[in-house]
């Protein structure tokens, strides 16, 4: 009886260490601070590099979690770099559309001057999470790096956060 409930211990215990890597990821979901902090430093990158190409590397550490950073051209209106989704680099901002057909930049210019305040903004959109096939809410900040043309911008996905809670975190620094 003994021999049969160490089993079955070890077996419970086998089973939880083969799920840990399942659950860890499933858990890895980048936060609102943590955008705000990886969209500004990629900013200070491009603004002294001035190479987008950096942005479109994978693997890359501008690939975090389940989000990643993505860069707009303003003075162009068109999309500069884009890790995972290479077909969009282009693409006219005004063209952009979510999975429900909703144009992410109804007013690029507008956009662009408030993503280059020191502030950024945040936009909200649907848009399919990296690895799933359904589409989820995404909040994405963006920011301009000084001396570009560019905007820098990463989102998380969150069905529950308001972009005026998320406003009072980006503070310029």
């Amino acid at each position: 009886m003994k021999l049969r409930g160490s089993i079955i211990i070890l077996l419970a215990a086998a089973l939880l260490v083969a799920a840990l890597p399942g659950i860890a990821i499933g858990q890895d979901k980048a936060t609102a601070q943590e955008v705000i902090a990886k969209v500004r430093e990629a900013a200070v990158a491009l603004s002294k590099s001035g190479d987008v190409a950096q942005f479109n590397k994978r693997p890359s550490p501008w690939i975090w979690a389940d989000t990643y950073i993505f860069v707009l051209d303003c003075d162009k209106k068109i999309t500069a770099a884009h890790p995972l989704r290479p077909d969009t680099i282009g693409a006219p901002l005004a063209s952009v559309k979510d999975v429900k057909a909703k144009n992410v930049y109804p007013n690029p210019g507008h956009f662009c001057e408030d993503a280059r305040k020191p502030s950024g903004t945040w936009i909200e959109y649907s848009w399919v999470k990296p690895g799933e096939t359904e589409p989820s809410r995404k909040i994405s900040f963006a920011l301009g790096a000084a001396g570009t043309p560019y905007v820098v911008s990463a989102g998380i996905f969150d069905d529950a956060a308001t972009i005026a809670d998320l406003s009072k975190l980006r503070t310029p620094q």
